[in-house]
């Protein structure tokens, strides 16, 4: 009738099992296959009433001693037999355990961070316990109840599962286990459900900020659709664009010149029109002042007589008015004639004076003297006298000795066959006067003469020069410079390496692994020199050499990386930088723009170079676009001297060039072929975009020791030949003279200023004999021994430390890509939409690291970057040789590692 139950002893207090059989005359129960003393049984009686049968019922007491005692392969277990006259009855097997529950869990939920509508699980694993123990999950102290939310499911071996992560699922989540027992509680396990921000629509373009000219206009969004929340990420890329802009200026017209007087009307009149056509207005400019139309007395009021028609009046009449007219028409043809003689005639005297053609009025009023060596392009509002309309282009010249037999014999002369109105001449031109102008060689010109247009307004022609015995005086005549390219090559497989150009800071990296397996090239390097064929559009300006790696057929599986210098000061409030690349037709095209967010390669501008990520080889430049008049280009000043042929005479070059390797080296190169010697240090200089002149004069030059030619002390050069220099070098030449051979000290100061802008002193204390003179480092860093460099030799980080970095940064995390996190301590902060797309970002970040820090390697600054972000916790320096394969041990040794 009843069979004893499985029973949980908790603590210390014993249980009792029951048992109740009819018609039962004996009851006993037998515990682990043993019987129970009778003793220990209490019994009960009683009748049936429906049957009269005897129903028996008896029960025992089981301890917690008792099941602790017992050490059988099963649990503890009680069955009662019972006997009647009809055979005898055995009941179920009831256990007997000791309930308990553990105090720790075997899994604690842990926090999560999800984005909204992310799938969020929480684990827990219950402390182990008899019997098990019920889970149930409280947030935020209050009891999950997963009937009323079908969003969430606790049904799942104890795990919480919430399908679509909503706001309002952000809490503290604890689990709690429970049996007789007892109740445990978990770690609560924090959960935040953030929201990435995404970016509002674009608002409209701004008007431009100019109104009249070129200016710029932009227009901005803001990261609200949604905002970042909890911890979200923010969004990525510009808030704001800019692009240039150009608003029409007013133009107000004016009159052509009056067309011809008409014929004479039968009213005596005659007439002249004119139209505002020269220009007309245009943009709202004004109309012109004036009439259009002007009618007079076509006979000087001999026309009209007593009212008369004209053919009414007498012959005589007709006749006299003829003969006015002839008369005074002769009258001023020979006042004409006379004027002519006199002024050819002043003309010679004046020019036999200087035995020369002709004289620079400048070389008669002193202070600066003012030279064009290029005018400028038309519409070009950062350029110096934009309205001049000829474009005279004067090749560039090298600086070097002139060798004066007879000081008597020093002429003063122009570039007189750029000027000459004549055709087809040949001039060879050398004079003390265009020292001052920074040219003292330059070739024979051939070509049809150009008109042009002097600065301050005064137009002069000029016929050949003709100077006695000058081809005597002139000897050393070099010839024009021509285009020439610096190339070095290197053979590449699939360790990489790096390919640098000496002395120029253009480099070039191959990753490792960028070139297939069993494959090989012959990468090369190429720096144009000379006059570059970018052509500059508008305001556009040449930032830094043009560049060439190739073969442009190779194929590359990660992107290398390019370094080219540049000049800018850069901020891109002032400028707009442009990367270019050359077609295989020679036009160049805008590859990317440095503010531009794309996916095809990337450029991280650093104040001295740009470093580019790149899929193909080929030709590149980098081009800027000046935004404001606070645009500045860095400027290079650096003075060179040397002997003249005459041994009194020493002359100065002051250099003012873009301040890169490449420029710099150029001019070295021209130097030593002229025997010309650095004199000190050179200096930066940051010349603005704002049309002021560059003025350069010698001070304080010993009064008793040395002089200087006449009106050669200070000299000016144009904004537009220093600011469109398109990366040629500019220099002006200064002659001194000593007073006698002992001399042999130099000192003076070269003070080099823009107009309204910055100014250096460079102070020159030199030895003009060569054997005492102190040599200057001419290059800060020499990497000429070193062109090309392959394998793991060539990078900073061994490669299976680099290994180890990529495999860590490359997983994904809760919050993103970790290697978001890397590129971020690196100073990378733009476009990471680029890294995206790469198959390694860490790889691609590292590679860009590696061209950044050619020189330095700083590989203390990586490591602390990788430990603030938490995933080392050993700078790479600490490395020990046991973590390091022996092949990178062994250049590590050598770098510092």
């Amino acid at each position: 009738m009843q069979e004893p139950n499985d029973a949980y002893i908790i603590k210390s207090n014993p249980i009792a099992l029951r048992c109740k059989a009819m018609p039962a005359m004996q009851i006993f129960f037998k515990c682990n296959g043993e019987w129970v003393h009778q003793n220990e049984h209490v019994s009960e009686e009683s009748m049936d009433e429906s049957t009269g049968l005897k129903v028996r019922e008896v029960f025992i007491n089981v301890t917690r001693q008792q099941v602790e005692d017992f050490h059988g392969p099963e649990d503890y277990w009680c069955q009662c037999v019972a006997w009647s006259h009809l055979g005898t009855s055995k009941s179920r097997k009831a256990s007997v355990r000791i309930a308990y529950l553990r105090k720790n869990f075997e899994q604690d939920p842990q926090g999560k961070e999800v984005p909204i509508e992310g799938m969020i699980v929480l684990h827990c694993r219950p402390p182990e316990g008899v019997p098990a123990a019920e889970v149930e999950w409280l947030k935020n102290e209050e009891p999950i109840d997963s009937n009323q939310d079908e969003n969430i499911d606790t049904r799942a071996d104890h795990n919480l599962i919430i399908r679509q992560a909503r706001l309002s699922d952000s809490g503290n989540y604890t689990c709690m286990a429970a049996n007789i027992v007892a109740k445990r509680r978990s770690m609560s396990a924090t959960v935040v459900v953030y929201v990435n921000g995404g970016w509002s629509s674009w608002t409209e373009w701004s008007n431009c900020n100019v109104r009249c000219g070129r200016g710029w206009q932009k227009r901005s969004r803001t990261c609200t659709n949604p905002a970042p929340l909890n911890g979200g990420a923010f969004c990525e890329g510009m808030s704001v664009q800019k692009i240039t802009c150009t608003s029409l200026c007013p133009v107000d017209g004016s009159w052509e010149v009056w067309s011809e007087w008409s014929v004479c009307s039968p009213e005596c009149e005659h007439l002249r029109i004119r139209e505002c056509t020269a220009p007309p207005p245009r943009n709202g400019g004004k109309f012109c002042e004036g009439f259009s139309q002007e009618s007079e007395n076509c006979t000087e009021g001999l026309c009209i007589q007593d009212k008369k028609p004209l053919h009414e009046i007498k012959p005589q009449n007709i006749e006299n008015a003829s003969d006015i007219a002839l008369y005074s028409g002769l009258g001023a043809a020979v006042v004409a004639v006379a004027v002519l003689v006199v002024g050819i005639t002043l003309y010679r005297r004046s020019q036999s004076e200087y035995g020369v053609d002709v004289i620079d009025s400048s070389a008669l009023t002193g202070g600066f003297q003012t030279f064009n060596f290029k005018t400028v392009r038309q519409g070009n509002s950062l350029l110096l006298n934009s309205s001049m309309q000829p474009d005279l282009t004067v090749s560039r010249t090298y600086s070097g000795p002139i060798c004066l037999q007879d000081p008597m014999d020093k002429e003063l002369m122009t570039e007189s066959s750029l000027f000459n109105p004549l055709s087809d001449i040949k001039v060879k031109v050398q004079s003390s006067f265009m020292v001052s102008l920074g040219v003292t060689e330059r070739a024979e010109y051939h070509g049809k003469a150009h008109s042009g247009t002097f600065p301050h307004g005064n137009n002069r022609g000029f016929s050949t020069v003709h100077a006695r015995n000058k081809t005597t005086y002139i000897q050393n005549l070099s010839s024009l410079s021509t285009r020439s390219e610096l190339r070095t090559t290197g053979i590449f497989g699939h360790l990489g390496g790096r390919l640098v150009m000496p002395n120029t800071g253009v480099s070039l990296l191959i990753p490792h692994g960028a070139i297939p397996e069993e494959s090989s090239w012959e990468i090369y390097l190429t720096l144009s020199q000379g006059e570059s064929s970018l052509q500059s559009e508008g305001t556009e300006v040449l930032l830094g050499p043009e560049v060439t790696c190739g073969p442009p057929d190779v194929t590359v599986t990660t992107p290398f990386a390019l370094t080219i210098p540049h000049c800018a000061e850069v901020n891109s409030e002032h400028w707009n930088i442009h990367l270019k690349r050359r077609t295989q037709q020679g036009k160049w095209e805008e590859v990317m723009s440095m503010e531009e967010e794309t996916t095809s390669c990337y450029c991280l501008l650093d104040p001295y170079a740009c470093h580019i990520l790149l899929d193909s080889f080929g030709t590149y430049a980098l081009a800027g676009e000046p935004i404001s008049d606070c645009a500045v280009k860095q400027l290079k000043v650096a003075v060179f001297g040397c002997m003249s042929c005459n041994s009194l005479d020493y002359s100065l070059r002051v250099y003012c060039i873009d301040n890169t390797p490449c420029a710099f080296q150029e001019v070295v190169s021209g130097e030593r072929h002229q025997g010309g010697q650095l004199l000190e240090e050179p200096k930066l200089l940051h010349f603005k975009g704002n049309t002021f002149c560059l003025q350069i004069s010698v001070l304080d030059i010993p009064p008793f020791l040395w002089r200087i030619k006449p009106f050669t002390a200070c000299q000016e050069v144009p904004f537009s030949r220093v600011w469109c220099s398109n990366q040629q070098p500019l220099h002006c030449a200064f002659s001194l003279e000593r007073y006698t051979p002992a001399t042999t000290q130099l000192s003076c100061k070269i003070c080099v200023r823009q107009v309204k802008g910055h100014e250096q002193i460079l102070q020159i204390q030199t030895s003009i004999l060569e054997n005492e003179r102190e040599t200057i480092t001419l290059f800060a860093c020499e990497d000429s021994n070193f062109p090309a460099q392959t394998g793991p030799k060539a990078f900073k980080i061994p490669y299976s430390i680099r290994q180890r970095i990529c495999a860590t940064f490359d997983t994904p995390n809760a919050k993103g890509k970790d290697w978001q996190m890397l590129a971020q301590k690196n100073s990378i902060n733009r476009n990471l939409s680029y890294f995206a797309t790469q198959s390694s970002p860490s790889a691609v970040i590292l590679d860009l690291w590696e061209a950044r820090h050619q020189h330095d390697g700083d590989l203390d600054s990586l490591a602390c970057a990788l430990e603030e972000i938490g995933r080392t916790h050993s700078k790479i320096s600490n490395i020990t040789e046991t973590q390091i394969e022996e092949t990178d041990f062994s250049y590590s040794r050598q770098n510092g590692l």
